[in-house]
């Protein structure tokens, strides 16, 4: 990279940074804590902007019917520090004190985030939870954070050269730059094209309906638009306002999280007339977050990798034994499953794999150990969890479900487990950077050809990939055929080779750790963004 770098500033709903501060939901968060690591590491001129959340999203557990419960508390916030500074945001015709905090000692690079629970104002909830709500309140913390946001780095005096989006949910901000340039004389159109050459977007979700839109006219009475008329408003992101069609039409420049993803956010916004054409970055990991040194170091000698995987392996199962009370046999083979509880995720697909993985299962031989939230209102996903912890039930010692799902039991997994199961349907996963800490552990992708896996498989050498790269039309038809895949899979290749081949696992282990750890890091990440987007 050049000498001289643009200054970025990089806005996003949430950031995951440790398991303590529920700042975070999801992949979204995950990924925008560790752009913030590396960029630390890299001392690359980036500032990120975000809220401050006063709960955060939801912690879950299961109630003695083992159905799922939400809960919050407050967050004390050690490791950040009062700027002293504060912007005002105009809400339902209201003025809305916005409080900026830095943070300290998070390791991150440049972070600040919004505080509405300040003592002027009557909104002191804007900024409460994260996700919490619809409507109105959704409206309000996207504004905070994208009219704020712009506002806030002004008022600290920090010259932005671009503005990044990391999805729809920040587009308020470029709305903001655009009436900026409107009140200096500017025509809507020469303030819109200004406006796009200082702003990129990266798209994430594949699903229509997580790309977020709201009624125009509930835009104009909260003030999200300012003096823009419904016109307007609508030439940048349709009626009902779509937050990700506007961020296109308002950005010289956008990517999907995968090459894969990247293919499919083209398809799926051809329609609007200003995007530019979305290209791949795929994302990348934090290393130092997410990876066992001693893995790494022992990478290139077969005994002391296994030995080391089985010294990581058996602190999963004490964890498990803490956590839940249930005890797994460290000599059978682990499979780890962590993601969000969501129908397209299909959690359960494992269990529609036939009756020879449900005998594995029965005799021990195959162990799962799963994690996963569900959104606090999506009653389906909620069923889901309901689901595998009733298979827990079932099959005592072969499965496991981990409650409360955050970074600690994702580093456990993606460390300790032997196999990472993973197989959304397609092309529903934008990357599942899950994948990638696993394999960088040395444990093996098992895994449907979606996110970022195409890039990587190599079947029977470094993982395995699920079925093919056919997506079938009904997702009736999908389900079947990738159940039918993945039983045939485990069966006859993953099993036999754990069970039966030893030096041939932990040559796979080399290869998983070899052929993923420098193109999935964030390190390469953030080179690409540089090169191709900033």
């Amino acid at each position: 990279m050049n000498q001289k770098l643009p200054k970025v500033a990089y806005l996003c709903m949430e950031y995951a940074v440790n398991s303590d501060i529920k700042t975070y939901a999801g992949g979204l968060g995950i990924l925008a804590g560790d752009y913030l690591k590396g960029a630390k590491d890299e001392q690359l001129p980036i500032v990120g902007v975000g809220l401050k959340w006063k709960q955060g999203y939801t912690r879950q557990h299961l109630n003695d019917k083992d159905r799922v419960v939400d809960s919050y508390e407050n967050h004390p916030y050690d490791g950040f520090e009062d700027t002293g500074k504060s912007v005002t945001v105009r809400i339902r015709n209201r003025d809305v004190v916005c409080k900026i905090w830095k943070a300290t000692d998070w390791g991150v690079s440049e972070l600040y985030l919004l505080d509405t629970d300040v003592p002027e104002n009557a909104d002191t909830w804007i900024t409460g939870q994260l996700y919490g709500w619809f409507g109105e309140e959704r409206v309000a913390q996207e504004m905070v954070l994208g009219i704020g946001g712009v506002r806030a780095l002004k008022e600290l005096g920090i010259d932005v050269d671009v503005y990044h989006f990391n999805e729809g949910h920040a587009v308020l901000a470029a709305i903001e730059l655009l009436q900026n340039y409107k009140a200096d004389g500017l025509s809507f159109e020469h303030a819109w094209e200004k406006t796009r050459a200082k702003v990129v977007f990266t798209t994430h979700t594949p699903v229509i309906q997580g790309n977020e839109s709201h009624p125009p006219e509930l835009l104009s009475y909260m003030g999200a638009v300012g003096d823009l008329s419904q016109e307007e408003v609508h030439q940048l992101g349709g009626t009902p306002f779509n937050m990700t069609v506007a961020a296109l039409q308002l950005c010289r420049a956008s990517n999907g999280v995968a090459q894969l993803h990247g293919e499919t956010a083209r398809k799926m916004w051809a329609h609007v007339e200003k995007a530019p054409e979305i290209i791949g970055i795929t994302n990348g990991i934090h290393k130092p977050t997410w990876v066992d040194s001693r893995i790494q170091e022992a990478k290139d000698h077969p005994d002391l990798l296994w030995d080391v995987h089985m010294s990581l392996k058996n602190d999963l199962i004490a964890f498990v034994k803490e956590r839940t009370g249930q005890q797994l046999d460290s000599n059978k083979m682990i499979i780890g499953f962590a993601r969000r509880a969501v129908a397209y995720k299909r959690s359960n697909l494992i269990f529609q794999a036939g009756d020879a993985v449900i005998e594995a299962l029965k005799a021990g031989k195959i162990q799962v150990v799963f994690s996963g939230k569900a959104h606090p209102l999506d009653d389906g996903g909620k069923d889901i969890v309901h689901e595998i912890v009733a298979f827990s039930r079932q099959y005592p010692g072969s499965i496991v479900f981990l409650e409360d799902y955050d970074m600690d039991i994702g580093a456990m997994l993606t460390r300790g487990s032997d196999v990472w199961l993973n197989n959304p349907r397609r092309p529903q996963e934008a990357c599942g950077t899950s994948g990638m800490k696993a394999a960088m552990n040395g444990v093996l992708n098992l895994s449907v050809l979606d996110g970022w896996w195409p890039e990587a498989c190599q079947h029977g050498v470094n993982g395995w990939a699920i079925g093919d790269d056919h997506v079938p039309e009904s997702f009736e038809e999908q389900d079947a055929r990738d159940a039918k895949f993945l039983g045939e899979t485990l069966i006859q290749d993953v099993l036999p080779t754990y069970y039966d081949d030893r030096q041939k696992w932990i040559t796979m282990m080399q290869e998983s750790i070899n052929s993923v750890t420098e193109p999935f890091s964030v390190d390469t990440m953030l080179k690409s963004y540089f090169e191709k987007l900033y």
